[in-house]
């Protein structure tokens, strides 16, 4: 496996679909499914070749098996917080430990980019991907946000934790 950034030649459709892919499985019952079953396969492309964020793919030889986003906070925030915008694997590499390597690699970024504390933002019906935030060292902040997605009000919670230096 090899985590590398996201660059100027690399496929940002590629990129797209494996959030396409995740968000298919991963939501399965949260967000509508007409909402998922007719999601564009280029949704993400605008994102990931915008500059707002930095973007990490993981690759398994040649086949691009995930991807984060990492970049400053969105939401009023204190000085020196990071944000982890997003973080998506393929669903046949789920439960192998790769999210917790990419996971590290995007806190790595933030570290570098001085960041002291990182923050994300996590549906608050996606119970899995709460459990390994939690697992790995994140706390629900208790900052809460209203979401509408495929018609469907959801909620999304803030989870935070230090950067160790």
């Amino acid at each position: 496996m090899e985590i590398r950034r996201l660059g100027p030649g690399d496929d940002a459709l590629a990129v797209s679909r494996v959030y396409r892919a995740s968000w298919r499985a991963a939501y399965r019952g949260i967000v509508p499914q007409a909402f998922l079953d007719e999601m564009a396969e280029d949704r993400w492309c605008g994102f990931l070749t915008g500059g707002r964020a930095e973007s990490l793919l993981l690759l398994d030889g040649q086949r691009l098996a995930g991807t984060a986003a990492c970049g400053p906070a969105r939401q009023a925030a204190p000085q020196r917080r990071g944000e982890l915008i997003s973080l998506y694997l393929l669903p046949d590499y789920w439960g192998r430990g790769l999210g917790k390597a990419l996971l590290e690699a995007a806190l790595e970024r933030l570290r570098e980019m001085g960041c002291r504390e990182a923050a994300l933002w996590v549906l608050e019906e996606n119970r899995r991907a709460r459990a390994f935030y939690e697992r790995q060292g994140f706390s629900p902040t208790g900052a809460a946000l209203a979401d509408e997605i495929g018609g469907r009000q959801l909620r999304e919670l803030e989870y935070a934790r230090r950067l160790e230096t």
